[in-house]
C-alpha cells in the first residue's frame, strides 16, 4: 500500500497540470474571444433601400433597387404587427440583453438528437447580426460571433432601434425586403394598414419565405397565419375572440406585378444625372425619393402615338425594327420635360437625346428668325426660281425645291410656310452664316461644325438641314420652345427635387432662363410658322386650337420631323433608320407628313384637358394690320382693286413697315371725286 503513494501523488500532480493547461487555454481562448468582439463604433446599422422616381403628379413611374426594400419607423407600424413579429420570432425580445440562452440551450439539445442544426436559438437581435454584419454559414464560431455581435448591438442601440432594423431588413420572398415591402407585395397596400390577420400573415412568412409566402401555397400560409395568431394569444398579446376573429377574415391578396418600369428611356436618361451626383450605391441603395417633370399621362400619349405611327420595315442585324423614333415633349415656360420616348423600347439607345441626324427643313427657322431680327420683315419679296450660287470655294451650288418647281414672287411668310429651299437659301446668303449660327446657338443648338474640311458653316447645311453632325430632337425643342416662350430660353430640366431616405432635401432645382430673342421677333416668328399648320406644309398637323410648327424631311427620306408647339407645349416627332437609308417600304414613302400625324394624335390627347389659349402678343413694339400686296410687299390702300386673295393683313416690328404703295394698287376712278 505504502508503495503505491508515490504513483497516486504522481497521477495526481499530473491532472493538476493537465488541468491547469486545459484552464489556462480554455481562459485563453476565452479571452480572445471576447477580444475579438467588435467595437461599438463598428456596430451600425445600415440598410439598403428602394430608391422612388415619382411624376409631376406623384405617381410612381419605376423604383430603383437591388434590394427592394421601402424603409418605414416603427412609430408608423400598427401594434399588432410589431407584436405578430415578435410572438413569433423571439417572445423574450424585451427581456434578454441580445442572447436567449434557455431557448439556445433547447436548440443544442434538438441539434444534438437530430444530429444536425435543425435548430438555431437565434433572437431577433442575433438576426440583426447575422444579416447585417456576418454570414448565412451554420458553424460553431459563426455562432459565437453572433453572440459578440449581438451583446455589442444591445449595448449600443434600444430595443425599437433593433426591431426596427429588423422589420426593415427581413426577406419575404418576390423581391421584397422588410415589411412595408412585403405588405405592398402581398396586400397592395401599406404596412400602416395592415389587419390583424394580414400582419400575422406577413409575420409568418419570416421563418420560411419560400414555403409561407401566400403567392406561392395560400393554404399553408393560412395555416402559419393561424399558428402565429395562436402565439400572439398565448403570449398575451392579443385575446381568444380577437384570435379567432383574424382567423376568419378572408384573404384578399393583391395582383402579382413584376417590377413596374414606365417611361425607359426617361429612367435611363435621370439615371445617369443621379449617379454622377450620388454615387451608384446611394442610387440604388440609399432610399431616395426622386421627383421629375414628366407627366406619365402625356408619357402614354407618346409612346401610343409614336408607336402606333412608325411605319414598319424591316428588322436589322441587331434584332431592332426599323425605322425606330423619338418624341420628346417639354413645357417651354419652365423647360420640363413632360415625355420622352427614345425608340420602339427595344434597346437603350435614346433617340430623343442621343440621336443626332439631319433636320431638313425644320432647321430652317434659324436663318428666318436671323433675317426678321435684322430688320427683314414677313411682307419682303424674294424671287423663287433658278438660282446657282456661287461658294467660296469656287463650286457652283444649285439648290432645288422638293417638287422641282418655282413659284416666282414669294413674301417671306409665303415662302416659310411652302419650306422653299431657294429662298431660304437666299437668306442665308444674305444675312450670312455664320450670324445664321450663332442665332442658333443662342437658341439652344450645340452640335453646329464650325471647322474643318466638312463644316456647316455653308449655304446648304443651314438652308436645307444638312448639317454635319446633326441635331437631337431635344436639342430642336429646346430651340422651337424659345419662340413659344417670348424669346426666352429655358434649359430643360428633368429632376425637380431629390430627398433622401428620411425626408432630408438633397437638391432642388428651378427653371434657368435666359431671353435670346426680343418678344416682337419670336411673336412674328410664331405668327408665321402658325400659317405652315394652318396653310403650308403641316396642315395634318392641325389639332384645333393656336400652333405653330414646321417639318423636315432629308431630301432622301432618311429623316421625318416635326417641331410643333403650342403655349403650353412644344413637341419633337422624328423617325428615320439607325443606320441612315431611304424610308420606302412596301413602295410608299414615309417622310414629315408621318410625322405630322404622330405628333397631332400626341398634342390633342396631351392637351385635351387644358384650356385653349393663344401666343402672349408683346404689349408694345409691333404694328397690326397693315395691308399689302403679297406680289410686292407694298402697301394698299383701302379701296385697291387688287384681288383680295393677293391681299393680306400684316403684322410688323415698329420700324420696319413699308411706307410705300403697291404699283398695282391702281384706286377705281370715282375714289378721285372729292365726295368719296
Amino acid at each position: 500500500m505504502a508503495k503505491r503513494k508515490p504513483k497516486k501523488r504522481r497521477f495526481f500532480k499530473f491532472s493538476i497540470i493537465i488541468l491547469s493547461i486545459l484552464f489556462g487555454a480554455s481562459l485563453g481562448l476565452l479571452t480572445g474571444y471576447l477580444k475579438s468582439a467588435p467595437s461599438l463604433d463598428q456596430v451600425n446599422f445600415h440598410q439598403q433601400f428602394a430608391t422612388h422616381i415619382f411624376d409631376i403628379n406623384g405617381k410612381l413611374i419605376t423604383e430603383l433597387y437591388r434590394e427592394n426594400r421601402v424603409p418605414i419607423a416603427i412609430e408608423e407600424l400598427p401594434e399588432h404587427l410589431i407584436k405578430a413579429v415578435v410572438a413569433v420570432e423571439d417572445d423574450k425580445f424585451y427581456e434578454h440583453h441580445g442572447i436567449n440562452f434557455i431557448a439556445f440551450g433547447r436548440a443544442i439539445l434538438v441539434n444534438l438528437r437530430e444530429w444536425r442544426f435543425a435548430q438555431g436559438g437565434g433572437t431577433i437581435t442575433m438576426q440583426v447580426a447575422r444579416n447585417l454584419f456576418l454570414t448565412q454559414e451554420k458553424t460553431v464560431i459563426r455562432k459565437l460571433q453572433e453572440f459578440l455581435w449581438a451583446t455589442q448591438i444591445e449595448r449600443k442601440y434600444s430595443k425599437d432601434e433593433i426591431l426596427e432594423t429588423y422589420l426593415n431588413m427581413v426577406y419575404l420572398n418576390h423581391g421584397a425586403y422588410g415589411v412595408e415591402a412585403g405588405a405592398q407585395t402581398f396586400f397592395g397596400k401599406s404596412a400602416r394598414d395592415l389587419s390583424l390577420s394580414e400582419a400575422a400573415l406577413l409575420a409568418g412568412v419570416i421563418r420560411w419565405p419560400g414555403r409561407y409566402s401566400p403567392f406561392a401555397n395560400l393554404d399553408i400560409a393560412i395555416q402559419r397565419r393561424d399558428f402565429v395568431l395562436d402565439r400572439m394569444h398565448d403570449v398575451g398579446f392579443i385575446s381568444l375572440a380577437e384570435a379567432e376573429a383574424a382567423k376568419r377574415e378572408p384573404v384578399k391578396l393583391a395582383e402579382r406585378r413584376g417590377r413596374v418600369v414606365n417611361a425607359p428611356y426617361f429612367v435611363d436618361y435621370i439615371l445617369n444625372e443621379l449617379i454622377q451626383r450620388y454615387g451608384e450605391e446611394t442610387v440604388y441603395g440609399g432610399g431616395l425619393k426622386v421627383y421629375t417633370t414628366l407627366d406619365l399621362d402625356m408619357q402614354k400619349a407618346a409612346e401610343k402615338a409614336l408607336l402606333n405611327g412608325l411605319p414598319t420595315g424591316s428588322v436589322d442585324a441587331n434584332g431592332l425594327t426599323q425605322p425606330q423614333g423619338a418624341l420628346i415633349a417639354l413645357d417651354p415656360r419652365t423647360g420640363h420635360i413632360k415625355a420622352m420616348v427614345g425608340g420602339r423600347g427595344q434597346d437603350k439607345f435614346n433617340r430623343a437625346t442621343q440621336a443626332y441626324r439631319s433636320p431638313g427643313s425644320a432647321i430652317k427657322i434659324f436663318p428666318y428668325v436671323a433675317a426678321i431680327d435684322n430688320g427683314v420683315t414677313a411682307a419682303d419679296i424674294y424671287i423663287d426660281e433658278y438660282t446657282e450660287f456661287v461658294l467660296p470655294t469656287g463650286e457652283v451650288w444649285i439648290p432645288h425645291n422638293y417638287y422641282e418647281t418655282f413659284s416666282g414672287p414669294l413674301t417671306v411668310r409665303e415662302s416659310l410656310e411652302k419650306s422653299i429651299n431657294i429662298i431660304a437659301a437666299k437668306i442665308v446668303e444674305e444675312i450670312g452664316p455664320r450670324t445664321v449660327i450663332e442665332y442658333g446657338k443662342k437658341m439652344g443648338i450645340t452640335s453646329f461644325v464650325e471647322s474643318g474640311r466638312a463644316n456647316d458653316v455653308a449655304l446648304a447645311p443651314l438652308a436645307l438641314g444638312g448639317l454635319t453632325k446633326g441635331v437631337s430632337p431635344l436639342e430642336l425643342s429646346v430651340a422651337y420652345g424659345v419662340l413659344a416662350n417670348q424669346g426666352i430660353k429655358v434649359e430643360p430640366m428633368a429632376i425637380i427635387k431629390v430627398t433622401d431616405s428620411n425626408g432630408k432635401v438633397l437638391e432642388e432645382n428651378s427653371p434657368k432662363k435666359q431671353v435670346v430673342l426680343s418678344e416682337q421677333t419670336a411673336y412674328l416668328m410664331t405668327d408665321i410658322l402658325r400659317g405652315v399648320i394652318e396653310r403650308g406644309t403641316a396642315i395634318s398637323a392641325n389639332i384645333g386650337r393656336p400652333a405653330a410648327g414646321k417639318t423636315g424631311t432629308h431630301q432622301d427620306y432618311r429623316d421625318g420631323w416635326f417641331v410643333g408647339y403650342t403655349p403650353e407645349l412644344v413637341a419633337t416627332v422624328w423617325f428615320g433608320e439607325d443606320i441612315p437609308s431611304p424610308m420606302i417600304y412596301q413602295g410608299v414613302r414615309y417622310g414629315s407628313w408621318n410625322a405630322t400625324t404622330i405628333w397631332k394624335n400626341f398634342m390633342m390627347e396631351a392637351l385635351k384637358d387644358f384650356p385653349i389659349s393663344d401666343f402672349t402678343k408683346p404689349e408694345t413694339g409691333l404694328v397690326e394690320g397693315i395691308l399689302i400686296d403679297t406680289k410686292t410687299g407694298l402697301r394698299v390702300s383701302d379701296g385697291t382693286t387688287i384681288d383680295k386673295e393677293e391681299l393680306r393683313a400684316e403684322i410688323f416690328i415698329e420700324g420696319t413697315e413699308p411706307t410705300e404703295y403697291s404699283d398695282r394698287d391702281v384706286r377705281p376712278w370715282w375714289h378721285n371725286i372729292p365726295f368719296f
